[in-house]
């Protein structure tokens, strides 16, 4: 009697935590989005470079991390604002540490089934953007005339196409 409450105890954990991401964090993630200064128009592409929705801000995003069977949804956020330059941030997926709690549980179900199909393997980075527009940038990119020194990461793809090498 007491080996058998034992089993069913023992399976009853086994089936509850078999998707320990999905169980942790199922569902659309909350990215919270901003600019300075705010209004900033901002359009929220997918890896397919898919329009998901356009918002202004500040706001937050309920995005998917979900793209197929295995493969996480990555986004490209692009900020325009009258008199600025336009600003482009990416939003990458990475595995979740809880998927790897489906290897300590052996919840192979889980970890092969349940968290690929429902996306919740997955994070979305980062969970918190603050992009700065810049109204000097902007000009310098109207005119055409002037060095401009920026990051790579705070250019749009258009923007490098026109870039040209200085040394």
């Amino acid at each position: 009697m007491l080996r058998r409450m034992f089993v069913m105890a023992t399976f009853g954990t086994y089936a509850a935590l078999a998707a320990c991401a999905t169980i942790v964090h199922n569902g659309p993630r909350a990215i919270s989005v901003a600019s300075s200064p705010t209004g900033a128009k901002v359009s929220v592409y997918d890896r397919s470079n898919v329009l998901v929705q356009t918002n202004t801000t500040p706001f937050v995003a309920q995005l998917n991390t979900k793209y197929r069977y295995f493969k996480g949804q990555t986004y490209r956020l692009v900020f325009e604002l009258p008199g600025h330059a336009n600003a482009e941030v990416r939003l990458d997926s990475s595995l979740s540490r809880w998927y790897f709690g489906n290897i300590v549980f052996g919840g192979l179900i889980g970890m092969l089934i349940v968290d690929p199909l429902t996306g919740a393997m997955y994070n979305l980075t980062p969970e918190k953007i603050e992009q700065p527009l810049s109204a000097t940038q902007a000009q310098v990119i109207r005119v055409g005339k002037g060095l401009l020194v920026v990051l790579a990461s705070q250019t749009t793809v258009h923007e490098r196409e026109q870039m040209v090498r200085v040394n």
